[in-house]
């Protein structure tokens, strides 16, 4: 048998959850346009014959301003820390490889184990353009592999994973068989809520945005959303309970998906002003 864990390493917004969906063929990271969507470190399992393949996506390096985004950056640099055996090392092929991926490269080419450097988002771009782009990434350091994929659409995936198999060392499986993550149902369940609200919101509210798990049974799912002032939260209900209903209407199928059957999903919106700062809330939100 073999195993080992991989982090999933990028600035914001290149693509790292959703190539962590992509590779274990199933949503398990939420994904949006709003760039630090990722707050938790998630791991999500793949399973291929005898061997496994731990993906641990983390939030994208950045400067802290609160003691959300501090504890965010605390959990990439213990990840960093912990005993990985690769890093995918994440760029965003239709944006200018800058300072920011250097930045991100420097401290994954520190650690002294396998990159694999993974140009995202290839897809729809004209091929020449692709290859500026990887001979770009190609001078980050001394790379294991480099893999051009369109997480989105899947290409190249399965010879990215097929790369990161291969190179796993010989060692017992941590999770069982058809486990895709150790999220708690409850914690899966709330981001997807969040997700739902990142998708509906504009400007600055959804970095406000955090969303807890109530109450839960056989048919009944409480979820309270949270943000951090009243005129946020009006933007949250809308006129009439317009935006909290779409929020619902988006969440609900992979609510259900995740508990295998029908359920009534209540949305609560409460304003919890501060939160961000709050070390107590963070604690229970489990950030």
């Amino acid at each position: 048998m073999k195993s080992g864990f991989v982090a999933v390493a990028g600035r914001p917004n290149v693509g790292k959850s959703t190539l962590l969906n992509a590779l274990v063929g199933e949503k398990v990271a939420i994904v949006s346009p709003v760039p630090h969507t990722t707050r938790h470190r998630i791991r999500g399992v793949v399973n291929e014959g005898d061997a496994q393949l731990v993906l641990v996506d983390l939030p994208g390096w950045q400067r802290p301003v609160d003691m959300l985004t501090e504890r965010m950056q605390e959990r990439v640099d213990e990840t960093m820390a912990d005993d990985l055996d690769a890093v995918l090392m994440v760029v965003n092929a239709r944006e200018r490889i800058g300072a920011g991926d250097r930045y991100v490269a420097q401290k994954v080419f520190s650690l002294g184990i396998p990159v694999f450097i993974v140009v995202n988002k290839v897809d729809r771009l004209k091929p020449a353009h692709t290859i500026t782009q990887m001979k770009a990434a190609a001078t980050f350091g001394r790379f294991h592999a480099l893999h051009p994929v369109s997480a989105k659409t899947g290409d190249g995936i399965d010879e990215l994973k097929k790369d990161i198999i291969s190179i796993l060392p010989e060692g017992p499986h941590f999770f069982p068989a058809g486990q895709v993550t150790d999220m708690p149902l409850e914690a899966r369940i709330a981001e997807l809520v969040r997700e739902g609200a990142l998708q509906k919101l504009k400007e600055e509210v959804p970095h406000a945005v955090t969303a807890e798990v109530i109450e839960i049974d056989e048919a009944h799912v409480h979820v309270r959303i949270y943000t951090e002032t009243e005129s946020q939260k009006q933007i949250l209900v809308g006129k009439g309970g317009l935006m909290v209903r779409d929020i619902g209407r988006w969440a609900r199928p992979g609510v259900e998906k995740l508990m295998g059957r029908k359920v009534y999903l209540q949305l609560q919106v409460k304003a919890s002003p501060k939160w961000r700062r709050n070390e107590t809330m963070l604690e229970r939100l489990g950030l």
